[in-house]
């Protein structure tokens, strides 16, 4: 899950399938096979949009082994206008003590990212955040690839931090994979609660210390 930042790209702090325009309709002109296309993505786009970041939850087996976390905050992302992912943070604590313990990080995505893309930023990242050892870095995206699977819009991944341990994923609900590299778990979840993350006001709401967060 990148999970980005999942996704690159500078946001707005706060990771959908659906109807085709008209085309063609009688009096008015025909639109083009490509124009029709983008609009109907504009329209995808938009539809996914609408969904209330609240609608990002846990996934029962979570709720039911860590009942102690709590809705912390969430926000979303965007770039250049467009709506990429909610996320929300589940912790026992609230502000920064939310990462002194396990705390689970969920995102659900506006539109489809491929696996390979979800690893290459989630390392961008890691990189920007000052993980230089590039053998390191190439062992850890073959660690993410089998925990990230891709995602299609309106799809959620869950991820379960226990630091000092590693990490748990699921994807729509369903396990998808284990971390067992507690430097590499620290460093994924970094990525969107790190201070020196990419996106400040994301991580802010996230640990509830911001507008919007709850």
């Amino acid at each position: 899950m990148s999970p980005a930042s999942a996704v690159r790209g500078r946001a707005r702090s706060h990771g959908g399938k659906h109807a085709l325009p008209l085309a063609g309709k009688p009096g008015l002109p025909a639109q083009s096979p490509l124009r029709t296309r983008c609009a109907a993505c504009l329209v995808a786009l938009c539809l996914v949009a609408s969904f209330p970041a609240s609608a990002v939850v846990l996934p029962p087996s979570v709720q039911a082994q860590y009942p102690e976390l709590d809705h912390v905050g969430g926000g979303e992302m965007r770039w250049l206008g467009f709506k990429l992912y909610d996320a929300a943070l589940w912790a026992s604590a609230r502000g920064e003590a939310a990462v002194g313990g396990a705390h689970v990080l969920s995102i659900r995505y506006a539109r489809a990212i491929s696996s390979e893309r979800l690893v290459s930023v989630s390392l961008d990242e890691m990189r920007r955040l000052g993980v230089t050892d590039e053998a390191r870095l190439a062992r850890w995206g073959e660690a993410l690839a089998a925990a990230l699977p891709s995602v299609a819009a309106g799809d959620t991944l869950a991820a379960l931090h226990r630091p000092g341990e590693g990490a748990l994923f699921w994807h729509q609900g369903r396990p998808s994979g284990e971390i067992r590299d507690p430097e590499l778990a620290r460093a994924f979840f970094a990525i969107w609660l790190d201070p020196r993350t990419r996106e400040p006001q994301l991580r802010a709401q996230l640990l509830g210390l911001a507008e919007g967060g709850r």
